[in-house]
């Protein structure tokens, strides 16, 4: 039976009859505005009705509301359910709990604490599987997934050359200019060299290199991995006996191990060479003396010291880059979240280790 409103003949009562649920209420709210209205109701009777659900009951609180009206006729059942409607029809106030700038500050530095210390603990955990992974290898020579390494050569190495050499080749060109502007206030222009030579060599050659490969390395083995994590290969995987360590992993990892000093090696040159250009056209050193002056005043510690650095910094920038790419779960979104942290965290941690070294061979009397 529907739903159906109806005054009685003293029009002081509003009497309800049917069922007054969400399936059979049809068009009662609007037909109830209506005739409330124009003239009022003091008494609503639901004695009559043969259902009521929370729809219902909204619909009989808020006319008796509006018109001040008193319900009766209920069974205890229908009561409790209207008192919840009721209970229900009231403005929230929502205040932000309010925090001194001194606690939420320290609360957010307590947070990057703690996630610091997690993440420094993930990823020494996540080198010591790296290290079984390789160790496995070394035992059974036949897992070793050649062809997955040398494609791992070709697009941290080989397709790098170009971006990284117009870098380092702009990068020896702003040194030597920059050099060459300071020193000619004291008569030493010839100088500059020794600048090119030592910086490029022992700190910027192998620094910018780990930069540029953690961008453009560090962050394809998080989005490769992480996608893969994402669409779930990687399960698919481990069920089929296959180590994503080893499969995926380690040929990441000996690729930028192995490709940094070369890479880093490559990129001295080049700066050198744009460094001796800007020499030759600005201060007037042939190439000759150019070389012949590196020679002279560039030890080949420091070549020693760039070469010791860089395949530290691979192994950091695959570490933090795959690191990122298998805790990738959930959706999308992480795949970018983790991809740009593979990317801080690598560029973080290779400046840090520069310093380290820096104090360390300094200490040795690698100067």
């Amino acid at each position: 039976m529907g739903a159906a409103a109806d005054f009685s003949e003293d029009g002081d009562t509003l009497r309800f009859t049917g069922d007054l649920s969400l399936a059979t209420i049809g068009d009662l709210p609007q037909r109830l505005r209506a005739r409330g209205d124009g003239e009022g109701a003091r008494h609503l009777d639901l004695s009559a009705i043969d259902r009521i659900d929370t729809v219902g009951a909204w619909v009989v609180h808020r006319f008796a509301h509006e018109h001040n009206a008193t319900i009766e006729g209920l069974d205890p059942e229908h009561v409790r359910l209207l008192e919840h409607v009721e209970r229900s029809d009231q403005l929230v106030a929502m205040r932000p709990r309010h925090v001194s700038p001194f606690t939420r500050v320290l609360g957010e530095i307590g947070t990057a604490t703690i996630t610091a210390g997690t993440t420094l603990l993930g990823l020494l955990g996540f080198l010591g599987a790296i290290v079984i992974a390789l160790g496995n290898v070394i035992r059974h020579p036949r897992r070793f997934r050649f062809n997955a390494t040398v494609q791992r050569f070709e697009v941290v190495g080989v397709t790098a050359l170009g971006i990284i050499g117009l870098m380092s080749f702009l990068i020896g060109i702003v040194i030597a200019q920059q050099g060459a502007v300071q020193l000619r206030q004291f008569g030493a222009e010839v100088y500059t060299i020794n600048l090119i030579g030592r910086i490029t060599l022992r700190e910027l050659g192998v620094l910018m290199t780990a930069i540029m490969v953690a961008g453009r390395s560090g962050s394809a083995f998080a989005a490769q991995l992480g996608t893969m994590k994402l669409t779930e290969e990687i399960d698919a995987m481990r069920t089929i006996g296959v180590s994503p360590m080893e499969a995926l992993v380690l040929p990441r990892t000996i690729a930028a191990i192995v490709l940094m000093p070369l890479l880093g090696f490559y990129s001295s040159i080049v700066a050198m060479i744009g460094g001796g250009l800007l020499c030759w056209i600005n201060l007037g050193i042939p190439p000759v003396t150019y070389i012949a002056r590196l020679r002279e005043v560039v030890p080949i510690t420091d070549l020693y010291v760039g070469l010791v650095k860089a395949p530290v910094f691979g192994a950091i920038i695959a570490l933090a880059g795959c690191f990122q790419g298998m805790q990738v779960e959930g959706d999308a979104e992480q795949v970018g979240n983790r991809t740009t942290a593979a990317v801080v965290q690598a560029i973080f941690l290779v400046i840090v280790l520069d310093a380290f070294f820096a104090v360390f061979f300094t200490s040795m009397g690698w100067n």
